[in-house]
């Protein structure tokens, strides 16, 4: 068979140009051809045969037809073209693909030659972003609207072995109707199908069109377990998307016992950053469900806000917002902005915080300033504290400074707190009231009771760091680092002298000027061992650090150095407080050895040991200040506890590490964690197992010991079930365990969560264990709903 080119002028007469002589006519010679028409009115047809009928002006293509026109082309077993109606009509394995690739497939297609109007037979329509429809008859009327009658539509792909097994999901209308020029899709008499088994049957719904980014309209709804308070609700969303910047959400949520909660969230984005605005309220129709609490009131809502903007590429300025009428609100309601990233009731925070920041980061420096304040759910907003602000700035030079690296760092604080926070560490003191005693002796400075975790009053503080630091290598291959620091702290505090706060800090004003003077000395001479397997280097390091006493040591508020953990980590760091606010002073020497061992068929074990001396002066780690920060720490005596860490990954599947602090006279374990993790094509499983002696001074009485397990495992392509544990070893129960199991691909989104945990509610309340179930179905293009119960 030999092709035929045809070219057809649709708005001037016939024009045919054959490549070949196997044109047939059924009239006279052909006439005198006309001038030719302008492309975009050319239609070009590809066939095995073309038949031109002069007397009924048609031409018929039969015989592997393919035909273009205006950026559409049609394949089909036959084609036929009437220049009178203007109507196209094709037979038989049609294939015809649109400008926006939207590809169609029929058996009978009848269009006008503008694809304006007509029906299609048959039809399944793929578009270019993945979703298919398909239908036994679709009428296309005005340019613009197509009825699909006996419709499917699907964002799913058909199954590769078995092109005709239902997809994972589909809607089924008697009517499907397509607008066009809105974008959008109306099913009529519809049913959702999963796996090609009916869920939910629904008389009408729409939603956009699969080339729709952002509209207008009702979104999933929702489902709200409740409490006995509030009674269980459902919620109803509708997305308003006002400008191509800006958009917006309502939430309304209808509950059995409270009536409407209105919610309400407004988002706009500009050229240099983005905002968002939350509002929430509630004139709830029985207040008196919260007798004896403060939602016991007629309106209660909140608002919160967060925003961030690009002064240039390197500064950027922001803010989080957040008021409500009473702190239980967030609470009681479980509003999904403080759900967890998968949309369940749990582990609500005890706090929010409001804060308006800058920051800026360059090539060696970093800047930071806000200001904060924490919105307390618990009801104890006098205990909180108010920063106003904290600016943080640190640099290092990009040349050097006697040959050595020059770096440099500031901190400024100032904050305040109406009430003291006091915390009972013993079984005596198991309320406030043995905390708030004053003590006899006005002097004394050892309540072992009580810690005072924050003050009541006004402190500030001003600190600034200059650092240096050399590294030499002598003929040897020891490396020699001298380094040396100086620090200067200026401080301002006005301690409220409150029931008991004097037991544990001057009360009044404090003006303190505090120096640290510091020089040392880093050692490390490592040896390297070459073997057919691998290698290994063996590191001996030794640190002498020569500086004076902490001034103030234990007298000033202490807000941001309160944890303090020992081990490997900070085993070599000239300061092992976590803070500012106090600052490690006397001499002392840091020694260890660490060993790296890196295999040549991959794989590496790294192994670190050493201990901390008190060389002169004071020790700062045994010096109570208000929350004993230091002791129990195993840094608090002479010569300190002995730490320890393994880690050894043969390959990328296996990783283990190890971490330990013994005794340094008795080599009893104080604290030890183990950890293993592997991760393979299919499953990924990780254990920590953590014991920890008692710490009185810091109010642990009692060792702890438990273990931790998570894990997932890939049961097929698309299914992942996880899980996770935690067994309290010296209670003996498991107090927390998670399951779930979830099915992710390119359409569908499925996953059922069961968790049971302590859930910690407001109001100084104990916390009890909590069960919940949650559902999560997510349909590509239609949107996601969750149920929690």
């Amino acid at each position: 068979m030999l092709a035929i080119a045809v070219v057809i002028a649709t708005g001037f007469g016939p024009v045919v140009k054959a490549s070949a002589q196997n044109v047939s006519y059924n009239t006279q010679p052909p006439r005198p051809k006309p001038p030719k028409a302008a492309n975009d009115n050319q239609m070009l047809v590809q066939a095995t045969e073309v038949v031109y009928d002069y007397n009924n002006s048609r031409i018929s293509a039969v015989g592997n037809v393919q035909l273009f026109y205006n950026g559409t082309s049609v394949e089909a077993n036959k084609v036929a073209y009437d220049q009178k109606t203007k109507r196209l009509h094709a037979e038989g394995n049609i294939r015809m693909t649109d400008a926006e690739g939207k590809i169609t497939y029929a058996e009978t297609i009848d269009l006008s030659d503008d694809y304006r109007d007509g029906f299609v037979g048959s039809l399944r329509v793929d578009t270019a972003d993945r979703t298919r429809m398909a239908a036994t008859r679709a009428d296309r009327s005005s340019g613009n609207y197509t009825v699909f009658e006996n419709g499917v539509y699907t964002a799913c792909a058909p199954c590769k072995d078995d092109p005709k097994k239902p997809p994972l999901w589909q809607v089924k209308g008697a009517r499907i109707i397509h607008d066009q020029q809105e974008k959008m899709l109306y099913f009529e008499t519809a049913q959702l199908e999963f796996f090609g088994v009916p869920l939910a049957y629904m008389p009408y719904f729409s939603t956009p069109d699969p080339t729709v980014k952002r509209k207008s309209g009702f979104l999933m709804p929702g489902y709200f377990p409740g409490t006995t308070n509030t009674g269980f609700g459902a919620e109803v969303p509708y997305y308003w998307a006002i400008a191509p910047d800006m958009d917006a959400t309502f939430t309304p949520r209808f509950m059995s016992r409270q009536g409407a909660l209105l919610q309400g969230e407004f988002r706009q984005r500009l050229i240099d950053g983005a905002y968002q605005i939350r509002a929430y309220g509630i004139y709830q129709l029985d207040p008196g469900a919260f007798a004896g609490q403060p939602g016991d009131r007629q309106f209660r809502g909140a608002i919160d806000t967060k925003g961030q903007f690009a002064l240039n590429d390197k500064w950027v300025w922001g803010w989080d917002g957040v008021l409500m009428s009473d702190y239980y609100f967030f609470s009681d309601y479980r509003l999904a902005a403080y759900r967890d990233p998968l949309g369940s009731f749990l582990n609500l925070p005890t706090d929010a915080i409001s804060q308006l920041y800058l920051t800026g980061v360059g090539n060696r420096s970093f800047f930071d300033a806000r200001t904060m304040y924490w919105l307390s759910f618990s009801g104890n907003q006098n205990q909180v504290p108010i920063v106003y602000p904290v600016i943080d700035y640190s640099n290092v030079l990009n040349y050097p400074v006697f040959g050595g690296e020059f770096s440099y760092k500031t901190n400024f604080v100032n904050l305040s707190r109406d009430t003291a926070v006091f915390d009972p560490i013993t079984t005596l003191a198991n309320t406030n009231s043995l905390c708030t005693t004053a003590s006899a002796d006005p002097l004394a400075r050892t309540p072992s009771q009580c810690l005072l975790r924050g003050f009541p009053g006004t402190y500030t503080r001003l600190t600034a760091e200059a650092q240096w630091r050399k590294s030499f290598t002598d003929p040897l291959g020891q490396i020699w680092t001298p380094f040396a620091s100086l620090r200067a702290d200026a401080i301002n505090s006005s301690v409220s002298n409150q029931p008991g706060v004097s037991n544990y800090l001057p009360v009044g004003d404090t003006q303190a000027i505090r120096l640290m003077p510091t020089v040392g000395l880093e050692y490390r001479y490592p040896f390297i061992n070459v073997q057919p397997w691998g290698s290994t280097t063996i590191e001996p390091i030794a640190q002498i650090i020569i500086r004076p006493n902490e001034t103030y040591a234990g007298k000033l508020p202490n807000e941001d150095a309160q944890s303090m953990v020992f081990d490997t980590s900070n085993l070599f760091s000239v300061d092992k407080f976590s803070g500012y606010d106090r600052v490690e002073g006397g001499g002392r020497a840091n020694v260890g050895v660490q060993a790296t061992t890196q295999f040549d068929k991959g794989g590496a074990a790294k192994v670190l040991f050493g201990q901390s001396y008190q060389l002169f002066g004071m020790n700062s780690y045994a010096v109570r200040d208000s929350i004993n920060t230091g002791l129990d720490s195993g840094l608090d005596k002479p010569r300190s506890d002995y730490v320890a860490s393994i880690d050894y990954s043969p390959n990328r599947t296996y990783t283990f590490s190890v971490r330990s602090r013994m005794d340094e006279q008795t080599w009893n374990v104080q604290r030890f964690e183990a950890e293993g993790r592997a991760n393979f094509d299919r499953w990924s499983i990780s254990v920590m197992y953590g014991n920890y002696a008692a710490q009185p001074e810091l109010g642990y009485l009692t060792r702890r010991e438990g273990i931790l397990t998570t894990g997932s495992l890939k049961v097929a392509t698309n299914w992942v079930v996880t899980g996770s544990a935690r067994w309290d070893l010296e209670a003996n129960e498991i107090n927390q365990y998670v399951v779930g199991a979830g099915y992710v691909d390119d359409c569908l989104v499925l996953g059922l969560n069961y968790l049971k945990s302590y859930n910690y509610t407001v109001g100084g309340v104990p916390p009890v264990l909590n069960e919940t179930y949650m559902l999560s179905i997510g349909l590509r293009t239609f949107g996601t709903i969750a149920i929690g119960f």
